[in-house]
């Protein structure tokens, strides 16, 4: 059994002799050399990460430009699909335009869309007449008057008829757009007429008295704040205001007149602004007859076959509007690389 040595004695050797340094201090690598290379490991490390993740993200922005391209084509052709689907009906057929809820600049039913429907309706060979099926309450007489122009325009460019159908409501200025077609039919309570002008607003200066509130306006021109809410109302200006709408109104007349011809029997609450039911409205000679879309298409038009022409709003197009910025930006980042007839 050796005894431990003496750690006196161990200390004493000479530190040159390589009997003296454990086996491991032996060959183990310098210090300095042994931090070298784990500082090498770690940026070698390093560097293929970096390049993985280089690769990675490269993939992804080559994956989200084609997605953004795909969008944009995908897109494109909806919208074309839906406005030239009208157009691919060759055989005889009633062409249907829809006019529903209010007429505005800013809606469906603006004249915008429904001059752009009523020419492609109107061009097509196939189209043996053209049906506006109506569901309006009405809207801007501006909106309304360019529609009824271009139904009357149209008409006798192409000799084709129009044949106006109502549904539940055809009042004020959806009835200035129906005077244009060559004949009206109606359900039994269909609403019609509403012959009329409004301009309509509120008045405020009551409560601003109660509640201590002094208006202050200045104006440069003394009818600038006509009709303001908040100001007393002035007698010339309510005059000139009810002059105004007195003169649209009569251009309503007007129209009606022309439009419906020797078949409207007139009474003194025909332009008051009444509305009427459908049998009513017959019986006034503001409509034609009883009668819906397919039986205007099989007895009257003789097309059974009914193609619609309403320039709709399609998934592709609310899609455009809602992510439209984002989407356009994502292409182009890859291509590089109250006044109413109401």
């Amino acid at each position: 059994m050796s005894t431990p040595e003496n750690p006196f004695e161990a200390a004493a050797r000479s530190p040159a002799d390589p009997s003296a340094l454990p086996a491991a201090a032996a060959s183990s690598p310098a210090p300095g050399a042994a931090a070298g290379d784990g500082w090498n490991r770690l940026a070698e490390q390093f560097a293929r990460d970096y390049l993985k993740d280089r690769r990675s993200e490269r993939r992804w922005r080559v994956f989200f430009r084609l997605l953004w391209i795909a969008i944009f084509i995908a897109i494109v052709w909806a919208f074309v699909a839906q406005r030239n689907l009208a157009t691919a009906a060759s055989g005889p057929h009633t062409a249907l335009i829809e006019l529903r809820g209010e007429i505005a600049a800013d809606s469906e039913a603006s004249a915008e869309n429904m001059v752009a429907a009523l020419k492609t309706a109107f061009e097509d060979a196939g189209a043996r007449a053209i049906v506006l099926r109506i569901n309006s309450p009405g809207g801007s007489p501006v909106q309304a008057g360019i529609i009824n122009d271009e139904i009357r325009r149209l008409k006798t460019l192409h000799k084709k008829k129009l044949y106006a159908v109502v549904e539940d409501t055809c009042a004020s200025g959806a009835y200035y757009v129906a005077v244009a077609a060559d004949e009206i039919y109606v359900d039994k309570a269909s609403i019609v007429g509403s012959i009329g002008v409004l301009m309509d607003g509120f008045g405020f200066t009551g409560i601003m008295e109660k509640a201590g509130v002094e208006r202050r306006l200045l104006t440069a021109g003394d009818n600038k704040g006509m009709l303001d809410p908040f100001s007393p109302l002035n007698e010339k200006q309510v005059a000139y205001a009810q002059t105004m709408i007195d003169a649209i109104h009569a251009q309503f007349i007007a129209v009606v007149k022309e439009g419906r011809g020797k078949r409207l029997k007139e009474t003194p609450e025909t332009f008051s602004g009444l509305f009427w039911n459908g049998d009513q409205a017959v019986q006034m000679g503001l409509v034609d007859h009883l009668g819906n879309l397919d039986y205007v298409a099989r007895e009257v038009v003789k097309a059974e076959e009914v193609i619609d022409y309403t320039p709709r709003e399609n998934v592709a197009e609310r899609l455009a509007k809602r992510f439209g910025a984002s989407i356009g930006a994502g292409a182009v980042r890859a291509l590089q690389g109250s006044i109413g007839l109401r």
